[in-house]
């Protein structure tokens, strides 16, 4: 029963459909602005069609007024365009300001979504660990702007388009009228044969551009892929920066980044190569657009049916109608990088969704997995705790232990057999494994590992990391600095700086050890958080825990022996010898 609802849940997360991003939002709590939104910009393309069609009408009246020298009704008709011209800019403007209003409100929606679901419940780290999807950054950023503007886009011009073919084959159709011809002794007629010569065209130029041109969707869903590991390689330079300029590693980072910027060269020059394909088909259908009406309607013409203006009218009606009928053609580009934006966020929404599921029915977790419970108990207990690799292989066993407030536990093994791999297992964070941890659900647990994480802005708000930035007085903030060693920083709190770039090693660990004092929080996790400092800062800032943090529970991993003074109970991380 279990393997069949797991299935079932894994099928579900797999079925991200492009409609599935789409609905979300017309449903939402915005629905009420971004349907009113909607309904005005159609009722400005409707005018704008309207406009259109006027304007074919005046196209037959203004080529009659040249070719009759009707010097009384030219001047009408210029004003007539004017008017029309005007009318049109201003929804022209307007409709697009509209478009873009909705556009970037439907994205700050799914950006909001999106965010909500890649942070929430650590799915983001867990992306990270596994290594379930590329450059999360740019599907969130780029990749969201791209599908709403995009999508929004497409889909007006389509309803625009169906709107003008509709009402310009009724055009067509009237004053083109219908074509006679002798097939041997039988006549055959055509009605509305001007409306078939469009249709067939679009149809013939559609099927040769999808032959032509459907290998780049894959191709453009390629280019955005490798855009984005380029573009994380250069960021990844400059965060490192100073270590990379310490070990002298110009050459292999330049080495590095023309090698992946090879791969953007190789894959743009398939999308070179397909393009010109596609250049080619849509110039010479562009060209042979603009003679094929009046070629179709030159016998009619010259047999008398219509007068030039007519002519003129009957061609730029054809013109409609054809960009009509090869809407399809025409927005060929777009489909092909909307359907490669679609078909990344419908991968990472699938791969946030089946997080979870993942963790469940991971080899390392047919045993039932790590089960993180929270007890009303004020102790942090494990139980028959094993841990183990994403892909099943056990690493290490942990003893027993109950973990009492107030409490000072140093944890100790041999290299690599899962000191740290624990403090995420009591985290939660990791979930490979086999055993029990039951922790206390209303304690304040704080996890401070080797190199911090220091956001960039005030150093308050570094210091007040993950509470906000006021959070605490500046009274408590400058008194922890000071209990840290950090005096020289006590009157910069609202300096803004890269502080990860700033503080050396050993002041981003005393920062994050004034953290803790800040914070106060019930259990303190220690994973070599006093590695950069010297003995004498390392002892100060435990003593200074210890004193600060009476009540507080610490657990450390540290490998000089100097700390172990300051814990009282040990435990031993043995590693598995055999599979569980």
């Amino acid at each position: 029963m279990t393997n069949t609802r797991t299935e079932s849940t894994q099928q579900k997360a797999d079925e991200v459909s492009a409609w599935s991003l789409i609905k979300p939002y017309w449903v939402s709590e915005e629905r009420g602005v971004a349907w009113g939104l909607l309904v005005a910009i159609i009722a400005i393309n409707m005018t704008v069609v309207w406009i259109n069609v006027r304007l074919n009408s005046w196209n037959a009246d203004f080529y009659n007024a040249l070719q009759n020298k009707n010097v009384r009704d030219f001047p009408h008709l210029l004003l007539i365009f004017t008017g029309l011209a005007f009318a049109y800019i201003l929804l022209a403007v307007y409709g697009r300001y509209l478009r873009q209003m909705l556009a970037f409100r439907w994205r700050q929606w799914l950006t909001n979504r999106f965010l909500e679901q890649w942070l929430g419940d650590k799915a983001f780290y867990r992306i990270e660990r596994d290594r379930l999807a590329d450059n999360p950054d740019q599907r969130i950023s780029d990749d969201l702007q791209s599908f709403a503007t995009t999508t929004l886009s497409l889909s007006l011009d389509l309803l625009s388009t169906l709107v003008t073919l509709v009402t310009f084959i009724t055009i067509l159709w009237t004053i083109a009228g219908a074509l006679t011809f002798s097939l041997g002794a039988t006549p055959i007629t055509i009605p509305g044969y001007m409306v078939w010569a469009a249709a067939l065209y679009a149809i013939l130029g559609s099927l040769i551009i999808q032959k032509v041109g459907h290998p780049l969707v894959s191709i453009n869903y390629q280019q955005q892929k490798v855009e984005a590991d380029f573009r994380f390689g250069l960021i990844r330079v400059r965060e490192n920066a100073e270590q990379i300029a310490f070990y002298d590693g110009i050459s292999t980072e330049t080495a590095n980044a023309k090698t992946i910027f090879q791969r953007i060269r190789d894959n743009w020059w398939l999308i070179m190569k397909y393009t010109k394909r596609m250049t080619f088909v849509l110039s010479f259908y562009g060209q042979i657009a603009i003679i094929f009406p009046i070629m179709v309607a030159a016998p009619r013409y010259f047999a008398g049916a219509f007068s030039f203006g007519v002519l003129m009218q009957i061609s730029s009606a054809f013109g409609t109608v054809s960009d009509s009928f090869s809407w399809f053609i025409n927005s060929y580009s777009t489909l092909v990088e909307w359907r490669a934006t679609v078909n990344r966020l419908r991968e990472f929404k699938r791969v946030m969704r089946s997080t979870h599921i993942r963790e469940e029915t991971s080899p390392a977790t047919e045993r039932g997995g790590i089960n993180l419970h929270y007890t009303s108990t004020p102790s942090l207990t494990t139980n028959g705790l094993m841990l183990a690799l994403p892909n099943g292989t056990p690493l290490s066993r942990v003893a027993n232990v109950s973990i009492e407030p107030g409490s000072r536990w140093l944890v100790v093994g041999p290299s690599g057999s899962g000191k740290s791999t624990l403090m995420r297992a009591l985290a939660g964070l990791w979930p490979f494994g086999d055993g029990t941890i039951d922790a206390p659900v209303d304690a304040k647990m704080m996890f401070i590992p080797q190199m911090s994480y220091l956001p960039i802005g005030t150093l308050r708000a570094a210091l007040s990391y993950p509470s906000p930035g006021g959070t605490f007085s500046d009274d408590e903030s400058r008194e922890v600095l000071r209990q840290c060693n950090l005096e020289s920083y006590a009157d910069r709190l609202e300096e803004s700086a890269h502080w990860a770039r700033s503080l050396s090693p050993g002041e981003q660990q005393r920062l994050a050890a004034a953290r803790v004092l800040l914070h106060k929080p019930d259990f303190v996790f220690l994973d070599e958080a006093t590695s950069a400092l010297d003995a004498e800062n390392e002892l100060h800032i435990y003593n200074t825990l210890v004193e600060r943090l009476p009540k507080a529970a610490i657990l450390s991993v540290a490998h000089r022996e100097s700390v172990a003074m300051f814990h009282d109970y040990k435990i031993e991380i043995e590693r598995a010898m055999a599979e569980v």
